[in-house]
């Protein structure tokens, strides 16, 4: 576990912070997109993620250097924070003009990559990056009490009280910056924007005694209620405009509902009954779960195992399909209709849902009394004084990390395949093309509607068949997480 530690803080970190994957020789390396030298990605996988890691490890052993090299991380993310207190997906410390040709580079040609194609000068909820960057300072804050972390922790706090609208709602970015697309002031629930801001609302009132919170996380919770569709249709779209009404975001997100977001709101509704015992938050899921129902596909259509479209058109009840034409970002589109044939390869068309388990859980939490279902709440005064859990790193982590996700080894496995330079060869199933300028506006001769990318101008990251072996921070993760669990079963 140090030497690769050592190896990760030595030799691949920069500025204390870290990007997902390396080439050994460290010619390139990535985050969700290729990253310069001067770059740390903070969306998980990430430097917020590596963090929790080392805390994990400090918890496990005692030893200072796993806390010295969380310390690094977060004066890596405290000198990235935007003005406004939250965080972007990455950190480049060459500068704006350097993000600036990033952006009208490499980001610009990304297809699939649509957020990294806009500068903006503001911060985002999207993919947990400023969530799980506020919950590392809260944690290191806490660990000590170190007086250093906490003006940057109330200024995390900060940026998620003031961009919450009045209705309860986040958008997926803040402050709002002319220069991006609308969908970005959207209410979002995608990615669990609003699911994260109130948990971490809820860690500073239950941690920090924040009594601002409170107010803000009852709005978060019950705009939940409010956008919940009427029947038939009772689901929620990826993003709602400020009145409440299902909106579109990127090209290939289309005005519809989503049958993953409803069934995760579904689950966040359930949690926010265990929290309050308010019966509101139950009352409508089993609409919510009959419109399921309503969607499920029939047996042909897409994958046996995911029998549910991911959009649906509202009115009809009718799945809708995106799809794509051309080969890079300046010729190509996207665009949806009613065909399930050729859906992008990069956005799953159809997803995995359990309904019934979502029934059996709405009906259990029904039946027991409100006092055993809240036991646990954090919003109750028997539950302030609970400590923070002593891990956070699972080994689980994938988010949007096209090589993570590989099952560690055993610990007599992991510690043989530790090479003699400290770190854990990993196959990355993830490249990218380097960028060779701007793509032909005339497309280039190929089947691109449902590849993860496009022509050789194209610089969306996608699997390869030949893959190099190289340097992962979620594989570290991972593995260090099994070494940790192995340390807490010695006898």
């Amino acid at each position: 576990m140090k030497r690769a530690t050592s190896f990760m803080v030595e030799k691949a970190s920069s500025h204390g912070g870290y990007v997902w994957s390396y080439l050994p020789d460290m010619s390139r390396r990535w985050g969700e997109i290729e990253a310069t030298p001067s770059m740390i990605w903070v969306q998980p996988p990430g430097t917020a993620t590596m963090g929790h890691l080392f805390l994990d490890a400090y918890h496990a052993t005692g030893d200072e250097y796993y806390y010295q090299a969380a310390e690094k991380v977060a004066g890596a993310l405290i000198r990235g924070q935007h003005r406004s207190g939250g965080w972007h997906y990455f950190i480049d410390f060459a500068g704006p003009a350097a993000t600036r040709r990033w952006y009208q580079t490499i980001g610009k040609n990304a297809w699939r990559m649509e957020e990294f194609q806009h500068y903006a000068d503001n911060a985002t909820f999207d993919d947990m990056g400023t969530s799980e960057a506020a919950q590392f300072l809260l944690r290191i804050y806490l660990e000590k009490q170190d007086p250093r972390y906490r003006p940057a922790l109330e200024r995390a706090v900060s940026f998620v009280l003031d961009s919450q609208y009045p209705n309860g709602g986040w958008p997926q970015r803040w402050p709002y910056d002319p220069e991006y697309p609308d969908y970005q002031s959207y209410i979002t629930f995608n990615d669990d924007v609003a699911a994260e801001n109130v948990k971490f609302l809820l860690m500073a009132y239950q941690h920090l005694g924040e009594t601002r919170a409170l107010d803000a996380i009852n709005r978060g919770m019950n705009v939940y209620l409010a956008a919940q569709q009427g029947a038939p249709q009772a689901g929620w779209a990826l993003q709602h405009t400020l009145d409440l009404e299902p909106a579109a975001a990127r090209t290939y997100e289309p005005k519809a509902l989503a049958t993953h977001t409803t069934a995760s709101n579904v689950e966040q509704l359930m949690d926010f009954y265990r929290m309050t015992g308010d019966s509101r938050f139950l009352a409508r899921i089993p609409e919510a779960l009959d419109w399921l129902e309503s969607v499920r596909l029939p047996d042909g259509v897409g994958p046996a195992n995911r029998r549910f479209p991911t959009f649906v058109e509202i009115g009809s009840n009718r799945p809708i399909y995106v799809h794509r034409r051309g080969s890079n970002v300046v010729n190509g589109e996207y665009y949806w209709d009613y065909s399930p044939e050729a859906t992008l390869g990069h956005y799953s068309a159809f997803r995995n849902i359990d309904v019934p388990r979502l029934r059996r859980d709405y009906a259990a939490l029904k039946a027991m009394p409100v006092a055993e279902a809240t036991k646990n709440s954090p919003l109750l005064a028997a539950a302030q004084g609970a400590p923070l859990p002593r891990y956070f790193v699972s080994g689980g982590m994938v988010g949007s990390d096209l090589n993570a996700g590989a099952d560690a080894g055993s610990p007599r496995e992991l510690i043989r395949s530790l090479n003699a330079q400290g770190w854990w060869p990993t196959p990355l199933k993830a490249t990218s093309h380097t960028y060779k300028g701007d793509g032909p506006a005339t497309p280039v001769p190929g089947d691109y509607r449902s590849t993860q990318v496009g022509d050789e101008t194209d610089t969306s990251p996608y699997n390869t068949d030949t893959p190099v072996t190289g340097i992962s921070t979620a594989t570290y993760m991972a593995n260090m997480a099994a070494l940790i669990r192995s340390l807490d079963q010695r006898p």
